[in-house]
């Protein structure tokens, strides 16, 4: 018996549809999964006999199993062709009766031992490419219905475990689809846990930023240890417009592919900071790995990238971000093929003057000499310099301005402004 199911695969940050073929016929019990999988497709032969069993349903003792993802060649990662295996298996041996539903619907999901599915990663652009390669509708774990259920003209079903799945099906998709409340997509007042109110005195470093967002220009802020440089980047993403529908939907794709999505959010409505640790590898940075993935610059497309002590990180690291920066995007080449990430961000940079951090302060005395100095900041090049377009000097704040009560100036007035 021959079964065929509908998925899909992620390459890059967009989605491919993928056939399921099942075939059950007699020989030697096993299970062979063919179509270039990684070893988290080839696990999936002991999570899928496992969920089959626990949910009711007979696993061929006797037969031969062979599994075929098509295309077979481009190669298939992750756990969500669990669900269409299973299924493949189930309508295969006439366990259950759903082939007219099959053919419209695409599947997505990984197993857990007893039936149960679980969210998988890219959940967004598998409902987009669905509905690209034809399909009406598309069957997800309930964690990832308000994702993909963002997608207009496309219908998005979720099902707790297989057996439910299963049912869903040979009821030719009778129950509702999942609709995304107006708050989970309202872009006019997305949640920013930090405003600019918080911060006290710096008015020209909060005038600075405010230019940097109404026109797009990175920044570097220097000064010591203290005066509020973080504090202020991580503001920045507040005082910035707000999103669009689309820029939105291309943040959550990224977000999504890289399983960083809350369960149960529809889509990413704040500008996205991003705030990397100085020991980044340029692969994290950037992207890269023997399969590619988005790197934090890509992280932060339609937000901000913040990288704090810009002299500690890897100089090769800080001078392959010289061509995102200049193009709004990145281009990973390997041997078998080659993907372009989205990387439109401003780049909000901070360091201190000197390796001890005190060389501009006027109670600390600086303890480095001359030539530390000049070695320290040799350590970013001047290209990269010139494409960071604002330098601010961020000085220690006195204690009267930390003392008062009164509040700077709030978020959304700024950003009215730059808008």
């Amino acid at each position: 018996m021959l079964a065929r199911v509908h998925s899909a695969a992620i390459l890059g940050v967009d989605a491919y549809p993928v056939q399921v073929e099942v075939d059950v016929s007699f020989g030697d019990k096993a299970m062979t999964i063919v179509g270039l999988p990684d070893a988290a497709v080839r696990e999936s032969v002991q999570r899928v006999e496992a969920a089959v069993r626990n949910s009711g349903f007979e696993f061929p003792g006797r037969e031969r199993i062979t599994v075929n993802l098509a295309p077979a060649d481009v190669r298939k990662e992750g756990p969500a062709f669990d669900l269409p295996i299973a299924l493949g298996i189930i309508m295969a041996t006439a366990q259950a009766a759903a082939d007219d539903a099959l053919d419209e619907v695409a599947l997505v999901g990984e197993l857990s031992l007893d039936g149960r599915l679980r969210p998988v990663s890219g959940a967004l652009p598998m409902a987009l490419g669905s509905r690209k390669a034809g399909r009406r509708a598309l069957i997800v774990p309930p964690a990832n219905g308000n994702e993909a259920a963002v997608v207009d003209d496309f219908e998005v079903f979720t099902a707790e475990t297989l057996y439910e799945c299963v049912k869903l099906l040979e009821s030719d998709l009778c129950d509702q689809p999942v609709r995304v409340s107006e708050e989970q997509i309202d872009l006019e007042a997305p949640p920013y846990e930090a405003d600019m109110a918080d911060v006290k005195g710096q008015d020209h470093v909060k005038r600075a930023l405010e230019i940097a967002a109404a026109g797009g220009h990175n920044c570097l802020m220097v000064g010591p240890p203290g005066s509020g440089k973080t504090m202020l980047a991580r503001r920045m993403p507040s005082i910035l417009p707000h999103m669009t529908l689309e820029e939105a939907l291309e943040v959550t794709k990224l977000y999504s592919v890289k399983g960083l999505m809350r369960p149960g959010d529809a889509l990413i409505r704040t500008r996205p900071f991003r705030h990397p640790h100085h020991t980044v590898s340029t692969a994290g940075l950037i992207g890269g790995g023997s399969f590619p993935s988005p790197g934090e610059v890509s992280l932060s497309h339609h937000g901000v990238l913040f990288l704090d002590e810009l002299p500690e990180f890897p100089r090769g690291a800080l001078e392959v971000m010289r061509q995102p920066l200049e193009d709004g995007d990145v281009t990973i080449a390997r041997a078998q093929t080659t993907l372009t990430f989205p990387a439109s961000f401003q780049l909000i940079a901070a360091m201190n003057p000197c390796p001890c951090g005190f060389h501009t302060d006027p109670q600390r005395e600086c303890t480095c000499g001359p030539s530390n100095i000049q070695r320290y900041l040799k350590q970013i090049s001047g290209p990269l310099l010139d494409r960071i377009d604002i330098h601010i000097e961020v000085p220690r704040v006195e204690y009267d301005k930390l003392a008062e009560d009164r509040l700077g100036e709030k978020s959304e007035h700024i950003r009215a402004r730059v808008e």
